[in-house]
């Protein structure tokens, strides 16, 4: 057994006990409600981080004026509750309306 397949099986036990803790430990252990709140917007924090790094960055550097464009046009349209159609498309003709017109 070569390291690459040692390795692929140790991720595969580790991620097969971090899916199983959760049924196990159902009933055992209560967690805080203060504790699910952070967590909560730990998780946002994390998404929101994310959407900013994919939205303004490029290869190490600034992505653009229309990028960021486009990723505030489909934010607008989720909030407004657009189909996820919708807001992909809006996405996408505004930052590519925005490249047309030369706004990098």
């Amino acid at each position: 057994m070569n390291a690459t397949v040692a390795v692929i099986l140790a991720l595969a036990v580790g991620t097969y006990a971090f899916r199983l803790v959760g049924p196990v430990l159902h009933g055992r252990v209560t967690v805080p409600p203060r504790v699910q709140e952070l967590a909560s917007a730990g998780a946002v924090v994390l998404l929101v981080a994310l959407l900013a790094t994919g939205a303004l960055t490029e290869s190490g550097g600034f992505a653009g004026w229309a990028r960021p464009a486009g990723v505030l046009a489909g934010a607008a349209l989720a909030w407004r509750r657009a189909p996820f159609v919708v807001v992909v498309l809006g996405a996408a003709a505004t930052t590519a309306l925005l490249r047309l017109a030369g706004v990098a």
